[in-house]
């Protein structure tokens, strides 16, 4: 299962019902943390998640509002006992800011980091799922992320029975190897289908860039900064962001499946326009609320949302 669990959707401002941006991927023993913003450790205490579970940290840029609950953060974690060492990934500079993050105050012990400054691509790969970065265009430099799972083989047992398949050639061929069995050659397409990893995209404070439209494409999900109505557009561009009709455009120019706006103004006091500008141009789109938990399927598979409640 792969889930989100949203802790910050507001934008420059916190609001009474919106924290600063963050959110939480879950995949079975991983819980990466897109950005920090200011109140992320409280956020995570009312939604019931441990900071000691965290594995990842990925951070898009360095404004304020996507990194003032880093030092709080990293204090709860040592309070916690974190086990192991903590990966921390961020745009070129990320050393530097980091540097000065702890240098800023009396800080007790913290939790061990490995900073990582990353360029676009895949920066880390695991068994079962990779994490890539694309170029956005903001003011200072920052990225956008995907995460996606690798695909999965799967044995169409009748025919494994029937070939008598068994042993270590099962996991050959699992991994798209082509084997010899009692004189005969066996391809893997002739004995499993081919299940289509997932793809969650971030799409970070950004203008509308080809970074923003690598993410989107073919996304399971796409979770994009929508910070103002499209009647705000010069004023959006002018601190390069991202409208709501712009994000929704993206997503279905590069046919994302989901489409989640988050990153809001605070002006909005209520999402209803915000849901009704991104519909219009896409209809698969909804606006996140703090605690928001989004469940993403398996492709074929029903999805699931839910509010968790505070």
């Amino acid at each position: 299962m792969i889930e989100i669990i949203f802790l910050g959707t507001s934008s420059m401002q916190p609001t009474k019902k919106r924290n600063h941006s963050a959110f939480l991927l879950r995949s079975k023993e991983e819980n990466i943390l897109f950005d920090c913003g200011e109140g992320t450790q409280r956020q995570m205490r009312i939604a019931g998640i441990k900071p000691a579970k965290i594995t990842r940290i990925l951070i898009s840029h360095w404004h304020g509002d996507h990194v003032f609950g880093l030092p709080g953060l990293l204090s709860a974690m040592a309070a916690d006992q974190y086990k192991g060492t903590l990966q921390l990934y961020g745009p070129p500079g990320t050393k530097k800011y980091f540097a000065h993050l702890l240098q800023s105050f009396a800080s007790k012990e913290l939790v061990p980091v490995n900073v990582h400054e990353i360029e676009p691509g895949v920066f880390f790969a695991a068994d079962d799922f990779s994490l890539e970065a694309e170029l956005l265009h903001h003011a200072i430099p920052c990225i956008g992320f995907c995460f996606r799972e690798k695909d999965q083989r799967k044995f169409i047992l009748a025919k494994i029975k029937k070939l008598g398949l068994q042993g270590p050639v099962l996991g050959r061929l699992q991994r798209g190897e082509t084997i010899a069995w009692q004189g005969k050659k066996i391809k893997p397409e002739m004995v499993t289908t081919l299940a289509k990893g997932r793809k969650i995209s971030y799409i970070a404070d950004t203008l509308h860039c080809p970074g923003a439209e690598h993410l989107a494409k073919d996304a399971d999900l796409l979770i994009s900064e929508g910070t103002h109505l499209d009647e705000l557009r010069e004023s959006s561009k002018r601190y390069l962001h991202l409208t709501v009709k712009e994000a929704a455009q993206i997503a279905k120019k590069n046919k994302a499946k989901k489409l989640i706006i988050t990153h809001l103004s605070p002006r909005y006091k209520d999402a209803e326009k915000v849901l009704q500008e991104a519909t219009a141009e896409f209809s698969n789109s909804s606006v996140a609320e703090d605690f928001l938990v989004v469940q993403v399927p398996k492709r074929g598979e029903e999805k699931r949302d839910k509010q968790r409640s505070a």
